[in-house]
């Protein structure tokens, strides 16, 4: 499709939690974290989930986000947790289950796949996604989807700076650009901020440090899907707002 007079020239997807399930084996992950701690010390008087999210927090500006940065967090806080008292078995399972989930398969979400197909009938399309580099590309690789997106975009954080680059390659502004996604820190806010569009399509599952946002007054840039068979209504819709903001028919209320 030749968009470029369209309002929305470039749709964005976000990868987990969007296209396939990935925070349900996070969230396995933990239970078994906890599991494993249990044996050492209370888990509400540690404050054993607190802690650990503390230790991962700290760490992502280290490790980055994913499996192996969770493994690695999980490991310092199993130390500080138990007093250096848990065993070498234990913190085997630890890696054990890293690795486990970095062998597990891929799950689209219902749906997703016709979904893209029908925005990418339409619209230009880019994946952008953030987290280990190897990881992220197996499960683009395995997903099936790859050849839906020309361009793929593995980031180490989706930041404002980070999506302005993306668009400066585009040679777009962020006025037509919308970003599909689950979170609203990665990618909702920092879209909006700049000045884009979004479509906001929760998760039932969202790690805490992914529903730290503040979308301000910009919030009216966004719509929500409830599930993906809703993200073609939505984009359009968001088009439409974008046409209209762009005559000065549509704007904050």
């Amino acid at each position: 499709m030749d968009n470029a007079q369209a309002p929305i020239a470039l749709v964005g997807f976000d990868a987990d939690d969007t296209l396939w399930r990935s925070e349900d084996y996070f969230a396995q992950a933990q239970v078994e974290f906890e599991r494993i701690i249990s044996r050492y010390v209370d888990l509400d008087d540690s404050r054993a989930r607190e802690r650990l999210y503390a230790v991962e927090k700290g760490n992502l500006a280290l490790f980055g986000y994913g499996v192996k940065g969770m493994a690695l967090s999980m490991m310092e806080a199993a130390i500080e947790l138990t007093g250096e008292r848990i065993s070498a078995a234990d913190m085997h399972r630890i890696l054990r289950m890293a690795k486990d989930m970095l062998d597990h398969p891929v799950e689209l979400l219902p749906g997703v796949r016709e979904a893209v197909e029908e925005i990418v009938s339409a619209y230009q399309v880019v994946l952008i996604t953030k987290g280990d580099l190897f990881h992220q590309e197996a499960k683009v690789r395995q997903s099936g989807l790859a050849h839906l997106f020309p361009r793929i975009e593995i980031v180490s954080e989706k930041d404002p700076p980070t999506y302005a680059r993306v668009l400066e390659e585009f040679k777009l502004p962020p006025q037509r650009f919308l970003m599909i996604g689950n979170s609203l820190r990665s990618d909702v806010a920092p879209v909006l901020a700049l000045g884009g569009w979004a479509v906001h399509m929760p998760y039932h599952l969202t790690w805490e440090h992914e529903r730290e946002a503040d979308l301000g007054g910009d919030a009216w840039r966004m719509r929500e899907a409830g599930r993906p068979a809703e993200l073609p209504a939505a984009v359009r819709e968001v088009a439409a707002m974008a046409a209209d903001s762009a005559t000065g028919r549509a704007g904050p209320v």
